[in-house]
């Protein structure tokens, strides 16, 4: 081997190890401001979409999005419990006993582990809890209508430990219009917004110290409560219109009137809800598409007299072309960073929708993937501080302005 050789090896070791202790600082930064943050998750639907299912997610789960184990992987220190019931109740008792039939199954899983979950219902008490190895669990109520229009049965769900009220889910009730029906995405509305009564529930709301959430809810409801409040609100689980003009997303006049009322939005991971080419690919494979997939296949021998079968085959093609369109953690990060060069740092947190969707993106798969968002923002150049206040620190701020 000649010198010069020699040398332009040696030139590229070195700058193959520069890269590697590069590569090493910079994970280990993310991973030091990952795990010193309090990261807060302000939706999670694992209650109605594991836990009823019977799985246990005290262990390490093959299904689903969540559990302890993948929790702690993930540096999540307090979660917010979706308790949800959609249009049709599950009981025929009604939609408040769905609700408390979830809280219940809450309450069970933090009674027998008491060594992995812990519950809060408000500021200090959560903040003293966290970094305990445990889960800090906080309720949410997704959907107005599981308080059936009574005052009574909204007293109890605030003294079972609710924490946020979600006034709408995509159905309207007696007392607020959802984004899907006022958008025109679903049904016909008389009036929209909210009525006298649904003005007294945010009054209650805001008494008792349980937050106001938005996310969900029509545009004139949105400032109906707005109006209203003179509380910071949350959106929990809701992302950007501008990105992806969908009608559960907010406009840019909406996360101004968020920012002005002290209130944050937290970024939802629904691919549907973070990019609009995986909306036109969605509507693309569930209509069109999937009907050429089935003409195609219906024509072979194996698929003819096989309804079940064939049903299932273009399902599986559906999904596999669906995943071709996902988007990743860059297009959720734009969704908060959008946030926060139109209104700033404070206003923005997280609310990954995990267990209630159908479709994540690539690279968060479950919740052991949270570091990833702290590592593309760390990327872009955000200082740890403003890490900490994206991660968990704005929520907190909320949660503190109803609840200390």
């Amino acid at each position: 081997m000649g010198a010069s050789q020699y040398r332009s090896r040696l030139f590229l070791l070195l700058v193959f190890f520069l890269f590697y202790l590069n590569a090493v600082g910079f994970s280990q930064s993310v991973n030091s401001v990952h795990r010193k943050a309090i990261l807060v998750d302000t939706h999670n639907d694992c209650l109605s979409g594991q836990v009823l299912e019977g799985r246990d997610i005290s262990v390490l789960l093959s299904k689903g999005h969540s559990d302890y184990v993948r929790w702690k992987r993930g540096g999540v220190d307090i979660q917010f419990f979706s308790v949800f019931t959609g249009e049709t109740p599950r009981k025929k008792e009604g939609f408040y006993q769905d609700a408390l039939q979830e809280i219940d199954s809450l309450n069970r899983i933090i009674l027998r582990h008491p060594d992995k979950f812990d519950f809060a219902t408000g500021y200090r008490e959560a903040r003293k809890k966290v970094h305990r190895n445990k889960l800090v669990a906080m309720i949410g109520v997704e959907g107005g209508h599981m308080i059936e229009s009574d005052l009574s049965k909204l007293d109890s769900l605030i003294a079972k430990g609710m924490s946020y009220l979600t006034l709408t889910w995509n159905n309207s009730h007696d007392w607020a219009t959802s984004a899907m029906d006022e958008s025109g995405a679903g049904k016909t509305l008389i009036a929209k917004g909210l009525t006298d009564f649904g003005k007294q529930v945010v009054q209650k709301l805001n008494e008792v110290g349980v937050i106001v959430d938005l996310s969900h809810v029509g545009e004139q409801t949105f400032y109906d409560a707005l109006e209203v409040t003179s509380k910071p609100v949350l959106l929990t689980h809701s992302s950007v219109w501008a990105l992806c003009p969908v009608f559960r997303n907010v406009k840019d006049e909406q996360i101004k009137a968020v920012a002005k009322n002290g209130g944050v939005i937290c970024i939802n991971f629904y691919p549907a809800f973070i990019s609009k080419s995986f909306v036109d690919a969605k509507k693309y494979w569930e209509g069109p598409g999937k009907d050429s997939i089935r003409t195609v296949l219906q024509q072979l021998p194996a698929y003819r007299d096989e309804a079940e079968i064939l049903s299932k085959q273009v399902n599986l093609l559906v999904q596999q072309e669906l995943a071709k369109n996902l988007p990743g953690v860059k297009e959720v990060v734009d969704h908060i960073e959008y946030i926060v060069k139109l209104v700033g740092v404070d206003h923005v947190g997280i609310g990954a929708d995990y267990d209630g969707i159908g479709f994540v993106p690539k690279g968060l798969e479950d919740v052991s993937t949270y570091p990833k968002i702290t590592a593309e923002l760390k990327r872009r150049g955000y200082s740890n501080q403003s890490l900490k206040k994206i991660l968990g620190g704005n929520v907190l701020r909320v949660i503190k302005a109803n609840r200390s």
